[in-house]
């Protein structure tokens, strides 16, 4: 079993970075053209963090959450999401006395107990975005922009942008109230999840899994129908927005979200090509949140994407991502002495920037052009006897297999005049 990677989990081997590579490069330029900046928070947390922070009615705080004791006897826990720890930044650090709103991203995995299914493992990787500071709907508006501007980076399309929202402490309540009175006559056919759920968030039985609690939800009571008029005036402000940035949206009084600290705006980015589970993106606002974790009372909102998911729904378009280049340069060497000049050399290259390697097996000079080949390097220069005698190197175009003699002071201003190194 030690040579297995623990279900749920998976490598991303040498020959697969490169698309990870590839989509975090292009998240961090899309998040510094919007003006966020990265936070690393760490990979575990006060366990309390994450039952005040998600919310303890969640499935996440009451199924799926990595908790254990340290040495101290302190509950702490894998972060199973990215939010509550930027908040926990955000009030540990002071940064609310700071210019207003703090825009922050990150990059980081996440832990959740659950069955693995495609694209949604036990360990992933989610991209998310979290603003503290701002109350305006421009600002959900912003951060649902960026992420569609993401995947229209990417080239992904069949994709459906799901908005709601969910009012506020004021408002809410009385759909609190409107919801049970109509759950009450079905309580008998809710799950045991939702029958828990009834007395203590009776919104959250809006986003149960099971098959029968979602017919007796398709006829309850609407939430839009009870907002209050900020929260009104907040969603049509969105809806405003939107239609501004020419992004189409779906209102889908249905989402809720899986975590307790949502208020008045929630949206999902769905995938109608990725199967059952096709979200790939699902935010939104969340405005109580600082004051409940222990902070200042300020508004907030943000969003998460699982990269997994994300691979998966490019995958599922066939939307190549560009391969890394191979290396500029391959020393191959004959003879001991050789090796170690290629190795003197090898500094200098990488010095000016150039990808250079040479062999590190000990192998023949016809396995070592093979090697080449295969590592798809640009040119080859040849050490041998001849070569060292003379101070030159046999440069070869490993396109069209010209050759040619050089001194070896002259590689770097050979290769800077010729496609096929990467300067």
């Amino acid at each position: 079993m030690i040579t297995r990677a623990p279900r749920g989990t998976k490598d991303v081997l040498p020959d697969e970075s490169y698309k990870w590579h590839y989509l975090e490069n292009i998240i961090r330029e899309i998040t510094d053209l919007y003006g966020y900046k990265e936070v690393r928070t760490p990979v575990f947390e006060h366990t309390e963090l994450f039952v005040r922070g998600v919310g303890e009615t969640t499935d996440i705080v009451q199924k799926e959450m990595y908790t254990f004791l340290d040495k101290g006897e302190r509950s702490i826990t894998l972060k199973p999401e990215g939010t509550a720890g930027a908040v926990r930044a955000y009030i540990e650090h002071g940064l609310h006395s700071v210019a207003q709103p703090i825009k922050m991203y990150y990059i980081t995995p996440v832990f959740r107990y659950e069955n693995p299914q495609a694209g949604r493992l036990r360990e992933h990787h989610q991209f998310g975005i979290e603003v503290f500071g701002a109350k305006e709907a421009s600002l959900d508006a912003e951060i649902i922009t960026l992420a569609m501007k993401l995947f229209e980076r990417l080239g992904l399309e069949g994709l459906e942008l799901n908005i709601n929202s969910i009012g506020c402490p004021q408002c809410r309540p009385k759909y609190h109230e409107a919801l049970k009175n109509y759950l009450e006559a079905h309580l008998d056919d809710l799950c045991p999840t939702c029958n828990t759920r009834y007395g203590k968030n009776p919104l959250r039985i809006l986003d149960c899994k099971n098959k029968e609690c979602g017919v007796i939800v398709e006829g309850a009571p609407i939430i839009l129908d009870y907002l209050c008029e900020d929260c009104d005036t907040h969603f049509k402000r969105l809806q405003a927005l939107l239609s501004a940035a020419s992004i189409d949206y779906k209102i889908n009084p249905m989402i809720v979200r899986g975590l307790d600290y949502y208020s008045k705006t929630v949206f999902e980015i769905i995938s109608t090509q990725i199967g059952a589970q096709g979200t790939v993106c699902g935010g939104g606002r969340y405005d109580g949140l600082v004051k409940e974790c222990g902070g200042p009372d300020v508004p907030g909102a943000g969003f998460g994407l699982g990269l997994e998911r994300l691979l998966l729904a490019l995958e599922s378009q066939e939307i190549e991502i560009p391969q890394e280049s191979g290396r500029d340069l391959l020393f191959v060497t004959i003879g001991e002495e050789a090796r170690q000049k290629a190795f003197e050399l090898l500094q200098t290259m990488r010095a000016n920037h150039i990808l250079a390697d040479m062999d590190h097996v000990g192998r023949s000079v016809k396995a070592q052009f093979k090697y080449a080949d295969k590592a798809n390097v640009a040119w080859v220069c040849i050490l041998g006897e001849e070569e060292l005698k003379s101070n030159m190197v046999k440069i070869r175009s490993m396109k069209d297999g010209k050759e040619e003699l050089i001194s070896q002071d002259r590689i770097i201003n050979y290769l800077d005049k010729r496609e096929g190194a990467v300067k």
